[in-house]
Order: structure tokens, then C-alpha cells, then sequence
């Protein structure tokens, strides 16, 4: 039976904790520390990691902390550990993502770490260059003016899944690809756009089949209630109707700042991830007036 490396366990996070954080206001700062041939060898890194160099990591450590990070690597190894352990001597709350992007090493780790770590679900994404999502730098996306319900939810899932320091651009419909070529921007939900409305499903859908995210529970549920609002079919989910109205108000709010109605928009998709986990875990809870049960617990 293989054994763990890991030397420091009490600055771990399990894959499952960090999978419970990402998506949310509350998800730490994801550091890609692996080292460069790693990363080029591989097809994937995790949800909304941002990439840094073993080499690279003092020079993060020297700004002044802000928040907690966790630093992943291919195993949960020395390498992660050793970059949570320079983040800390530098004031930094920093954890290293036990068993690292593969979930252990074969042989190495014990069987049941594997396990479980495999099992997790941790969310990761599908490599992008060509969308100009690599973790080195901020992507660039742009879309039509006055958004309302894709061209907001695919801008939520950018930035809590796949790049937290994404821009966002809202021209008229008629400037958006040609302005994508002069700024370098990926366009979104247009005909012809990379990614865009594929037959009865949304942007938000070819959004999440473009980084290998149609897999995590959740945000399929969620894609769901953002289809049916989106393609104006409320009886496909029952939920579809009351996103339209906070959609459609918000925007009657924001009428003249399409930035403004994005940041306030979401926290309202935080919430519905929120609800979506509830679902996808086969916790619903719904809600209902009863007085009677008020009384009798005041009695």
C-alpha cells in the first residue's frame, strides 16, 4: 500500500471543500503553481485557477495579503506545499489543495486519499488558448448592449468559474465582431460568435461544453432555469419565470450601464448556484406559511 507524501496535512484543503467554495463570493484566490512542463502537458486545470510559476510565487507573496489562496499542483506534493508554505511566511493565508489536480499519485498516496479525493467532484475546466483563457493574463469577452438574462449568466459563469479577473464588454449588436478582432475579445451570444446559441440550447450551454463544465451537477441544474428563461419557455422549469422578472427589472434599473446590471446581477446568480447545490444534493427546501405550526411552537 502506497503512503503519502504530504508532510504538513494541517495547511491542506480536501478537494471537497474547495469544491463547495468555488463558484461563490467566498472561493479563495486558485494558484496554478505547477511547473511549466506539467502544465503544457496537460489538458485541464482547475475552476477559475489563475497560473503561477514555482519561480513566480515570491514575487505574488511580496503584495500585500488580501484574502486566502489555495496553490495546486499535479499531486498535493512538494510543490504546492512548498508555495502555501512561502504564501504563509509572508503573511499570506495560504492552504495547498490536497491530492492536487490528479487526485494523488498512483502507488504513492494512500489508496483511500485517492479515493476520496477523486471522488470529490472538484470542479475543473477544459484549457482554452484559443478563447484567450489562459490563466496568464485577463481574457477579454464582448457581447450586445442591454443584457438581460445569457448575457449575464455567461459572464457570472466566467468569472466565478473560469477567469475571476475577466472584461466585459457591451457594444451594439452591429460593433460586436469587429470590435472582438480590434480588442481581442471573445464574442458571445450572437449568431456567428464562437459561442452562441447551438439549437434549443443557450450560450450558457455552449459556454459550459466549451470548458468541460456540463458535467457538474449544479450547473446543469442551473443551466436549465437559464435556458428556459432565456429561450422564453417558462414550462420547462418552474424557477425560469422569476429569473426573467429579476432579469428584466434589473436591466429597467441599470437601462443606460450594462456593467452596473452585470455587478448587480450576481449576487442573484450566487444565490441560484446556492439553490442548484441544494438540488443537485438532494436537499430541496421550499418554503410555506404556516401559522398554525408558529402557534403551536409559541405554546
Amino acid at each position: 500500500m502506497g503512503t503519502s507524501t504530504n508532510s504538513d496535512t494541517s495547511f491542506a484543503i480536501s478537494p471537497h471543500d474547495l469544491a463547495s467554495l468555488l463558484g461563490t463570493p467566498q472561493a479563495p484566490r486558485i494558484l496554478d503553481v505547477r511547473r511549466a512542463a506539467a502544465i503544457d502537458g496537460s489538458s485541464q486545470r482547475v475552476a477559475a485557477a489563475v497560473r503561477c510559476p514555482p519561480e513566480s510565487v515570491a514575487q505574488f507573496a511580496a503584495a500585500p495579503p488580501s484574502g486566502p489562496v489555495v496553490t495546486v499542483c499535479v499531486y498535493g506534493h512538494a510543490v504546492s506545499q512548498q508555495a502555501a508554505a512561502q504564501l504563509r511566511a509572508a503573511g499570506w493565508d495560504a492552504r495547498y489543495l490536497a491530492g492536487g489536480l490528479a487526485g494523488g499519485e498512483d502507488g504513492v498516496d494512500a489508496p483511500q486519499d485517492i479515493e476520496r479525493w477523486r471522488s470529490a467532484g472538484l470542479p475543473v475546466i477544459r484549457k482554452r488558448p484559443d478563447l484567450g483563457v489562459t490563466g496568464l493574463q485577463p481574457s477579454r469577452w464582448i457581447t450586445r448592449q442591454r443584457p438581460k438574462i445569457d448575457r449575464i449568466a455567461c459572464p457570472w459563469l466566467i468569472r466565478r468559474f473560469i477567469d475571476p479577473h475577466a472584461e466585459f464588454f457591451y457594444v451594439p449588436t452591429d460593433q460586436v465582431l469587429a470590435r472582438a478582432q480590434t480588442l481581442g475579445a471573445v464574442a458571445f451570444d450572437l449568431p456567428g460568435a464562437p459561442i452562441s446559441h447551438e439549437g434549443p440550447l443557450c450560450s450558457f450551454d455552449a459556454l459550459l461544453a466549451a470548458f468541460g463544465l456540463q458535467e457538474t451537477a449544479s450547473l446543469q441544474v442551473l443551466a436549465d432555469v437559464i435556458r428556459a428563461a432565456d429561450t422564453d419557455q417558462p414550462g420547462q422549469s418552474p424557477q425560469a419565470a422569476g429569473l426573467l422578472a429579476f432579469s428584466v427589472g434589473l436591466s429597467a434599473l441599470h437601462a443606460t450601464d450594462d456593467t452596473a446590471m452585470l455587478l448587480a446581477a450576481l449576487p442573484l446568480y450566487d444565490a441560484l448556484l446556492a439553490w442548484a447545490r441544494m438540488q443537485a444534493g438532494g436537499l430541496p427546501e421550499s418554503h410555506s406559511w404556516k401559522p398554525e405550526a408558529m402557534l403551536g411552537a409559541r405554546a
